[in-house]
């Protein structure tokens, strides 16, 4: 059991167009002020300030945090689009059914249908 040409052509660009979104949220989280080294550039008077300096080690680790979990979705997306390519995307890998359209509007990289997913997490 395997979806239709265009269904997968559809997921296809679904996916693809999420993914140039992750990529274009990744590239601005990449803020001028910010060197390479990570450190922030010294731009004002005030900027040795232990307050002014707590402030940017903490948008700078929001900054990573979104960073790390931008990049493992962009992961789940890249699959997703593998699966498309071998054919296998849709197919509940708990149950082998096709999982609900719907459900892959919502979360296009799932890999399980509603059913599995549930019985996996209450485990």
């Amino acid at each position: 059991m395997a979806m239709s040409k265009e269904d997968l052509k559809y997921f296809e660009d679904l996916i693809n167009e999420k993914k140039n979104e992750l990529l274009k949220e990744l590239g601005q989280l990449r803020e001028p002020g910010v060197s390479n080294s990570g450190s922030v550039e010294d731009h004002t008077p005030y900027s040795y300030h232990m307050a002014d300096q707590g402030t940017d080690n903490m948008e700078r680790e929001k900054k990573y945090f979104f960073a790390g979990r931008e990049g493992k979705l962009l992961d789940y997306l890249e699959r997703a689009l593998e699966r498309i390519a071998d054919k296998s995307y849709g197919i509940c890998r708990g149950c082998g059914e096709l999982i609900n359209p719907e459900r892959l509007k919502a979360v296009p990289h799932a890999t399980l249908c509603i059913s599995c997913k549930s019985k996996q997490e209450k485990l």
